[in-house]
């Protein structure tokens, strides 16, 4: 410092006029707000903007502070969507905590955006200097994200292979049509064509994979092709649903010949041959059709008779298309309930036996008997085997169903004998499927059961259908000879209705011909039917070649005396037929016994 005549001088300082102000943190919140990128506004307990950010005004086309006293609702379009409206005023009046939606915006340039809007109290409200009831609004620019989510979920719902919608997205569109505006009332209809390729994997295996995936999605553009010419509201969706299978779906069907036409088109185009890569492929399609009311239509129940009616197509001979028919699937339930029961039924004894008359046609006497099973089902009454044994021999059950008919019917011919000691006994002849020769070993069952009943085994008498013992050979060839050895007769059952090798016959352990029907109905003449002397030639000579070969023969199906006559004349050893007796209760056979048949 320096020195003066005075004294020293003090050093310069500050001014007290200097002082720096005091920043608030609401100083920081409020330039927060402002400088934010993302459009923000303050709502007071009306709905009216406090205040506004300037990236609020730029997204509105206006100044920020023009946006004052204005409606933020309004800005945002929140009044056109009821839900929304609702919710934003519930935040407006404490009574919730939040409010968010997301709503495609118009803007004033004429572009759309997609944004979310995101209402929320401000902190410490209540007590706050800006007063009660104050809100943050937000509106966040989401297009990009939800066009991410778009195209994700085009991918998960779309096939790879052919870009067709997948099965997601058939069932998510199903649902959808089968839930129809309320103010329907009542006629609206959906139809479903469900196909798939024949022989699709020969392609595969043959070709390999990468020729397959080509192939399917030439198929995919000609399916597509075939729904977009369809007149009607709306293109039909083509879907694949995995595999070779595709569905057409019509959401508002016209009736069922509009899905019986898109089935000809389908199969028409599918018929014309495939380039791929130089090789010419040629595919055909089986198509199950459906077409039903929506009312009472369920997305299972649909698909199961689609899938049904497709297996219909492929049974009945493949590259045709088949309409649902509700009888024929009637009887197909009908079939699936009897296969689903018929195991447990032989263990609940639900079977019972009848017998039909094997009558001499010389002195008319009752010399054996046929033992028929019958099944005394629960819900659908007494039914004969021609409903219940192919299913029987499908599923295996018949080894067990037919173990207990030989059994039974052996004791029950063993009782008689005991019955009537006076009289010839009746020799019984059972049914027996080929199944029952491969599944089991039916020389031990035979014999075990023959020594249990102890009914000699010369009164068992076994039958096979023509076509299963012209077909023996390997070991239902030896089981024959061994039951044959045993002494079991073995008979054929509708001689003349298969590919009988007479050769062959006279090699084979038979001992008798049941001629099937179909000859013996020529021979009637009372009710007016003219009879037929080509069956008569035919019966003649197969009796001759019989009796030659060693061979008894029974005609079935006598119903007139005029029949029995002429089957008599012929040479016919014995007849079955309702002239003598229907299959009745053993007690109705033991009358029988010893007296001539009625009618003979």
């Amino acid at each position: 410092m320096s020195a003066t005549p005075e004294g020293p001088v003090p050093a310069a300082g500050p001014a007290p006029s200097a002082q720096r102000p005091e920043v608030t943190e609401r100083d920081d919140y409020r330039a927060a707000f402002r400088a934010a990128a993302l459009p923000m506004a303050v709502v007071d307990h009306e709905g009216l903007i406090v205040t506004a950010n300037e990236a609020l005004g730029v997204l509105t086309g206006t100044r920020a502070a023009a946006l004052t006293a204005q409606s933020a609702a309004d800005l945002v379009d929140l009044p056109a969507d009821a839900r929304d409206w609702h919710a934003y005023r519930e935040v407006l009046r404490g009574r919730r905590p939040r409010f968010r939606s997301t709503r495609r915006l118009k803007l004033p340039d004429g572009r759309t955006l997609w944004a979310e809007i995101t209402v929320v109290p401000m902190a410490g409200r209540a007590a706050d200097a800006d007063g009660p009831g104050r809100v943050l609004l937000s509106v966040a620019d989401v297009g990009d994200r939800r066009e991410l989510n778009r195209r994700l979920r085009h991918l998960r719902l779309h096939d790879p292979v052919t870009r067709l919608p997948n099965r997601a997205l058939f069932f998510e569109r199903l649902a959808a049509a089968l839930r129809p505006p309320a103010d329907r009332d009542g006629t609206a209809r959906v139809g479903l064509c469900y196909l798939d390729l024949d022989g699709f994997k020969a392609v595969n295996d043959t070709l390999g994979h990468p020729a397959g995936d080509r192939l399917l999605a030439a198929v995919a553009g000609r399916l597509t092709d075939c729904a977009a010419r369809q007149d009607a509201p709306g293109a039909p969706l083509v879907a694949r649903l995995g595999g070779d299978e595709f569905a057409i779906l019509v959401e508002e069907s016209t009736g069922t010949e509009q899905l019986t036409e898109l089935a000809r088109s389908v199969l028409g185009a599918l018929q014309r041959p495939f380039d791929l890569a130089g090789q010419r492929l040629a595919v055909s399609a089986s198509i199950g059709v459906v077409e039903r009311p929506v009312a009472g239509t369920s997305a299972t129940g649909l698909m199961q008779a689609a899938d049904t009616t497709l297996y219909w197509a492929k049974a009945d001979g493949k590259g045709r298309w088949t309409l649902f028919d509700p009888e024929r699937n009637a009887h197909r339930m009908t079939r699936q309930t009897l296969s689903s029961t018929l195991r447990p039924a032989v263990e609940r004894g639900e079977f019972t036996i009848e017998y039909q008359p094997l009558v001499g046609m010389a002195d008319g006497v009752v010399h054996g008997v046929e033992a028929l099973v019958r099944w005394n089902h629960p819900q659908f009454g007494l039914l004969a085997p021609n409903r219940f044994v192919a299913i029987a021999e499908e599923d295996g059950s018949i080894v067990q169903l037919g173990r207990w008919v030989l059994r039974s019917a052996c004791r029950q011919a063993r009782r008689w004998q005991l019955d009537h000691p006076a009289e010839p006994p009746l020799f019984i002849s059972v049914n027996v499927a080929v199944r029952q020769v491969w599944d089991s070993d039916l020389v031990t069952d035979v014999a075990q059961i023959l020594a249990e009943t102890g009914l000699d085994p010369a009164l068992l008498q076994l039958e096979l259908t023509e076509s299963a013992v012209m077909g023996s050979a390997g070991r239902p060839l030896r089981a024959l000879r061994a039951l044959s050895d045993m002494g079991v007769r073995i008979a054929i059952d509708d001689f003349g209705t298969g590919y009988s090798n007479l050769a062959y016959l006279s090699r084979l352990p038979v001992s008798a011909l049941k001629l099937d029907g179909a000859f013996v109905r020529g021979f009637r003449h009372e009710d007016g039917t003219r009879p037929s002397p080509a069956d008569e030639t035919i019966v003649e000579a197969m009796v001759g070649l019989a009796h030659r070969l060693g061979l008894t023969v029974t005609a079935e199906c006598v119903e007139t005396a005029g029949q029995a006559e002429r089957l008599r004349r012929i040479g016919c050893d014995t007849g079955q037929g309702w002239l003598y007796s229907r299959a009745v209760a053993p007690e109705r056979i033991a009358e029988l016994i010893g007296t001539r048949a009625p009618g003979a």
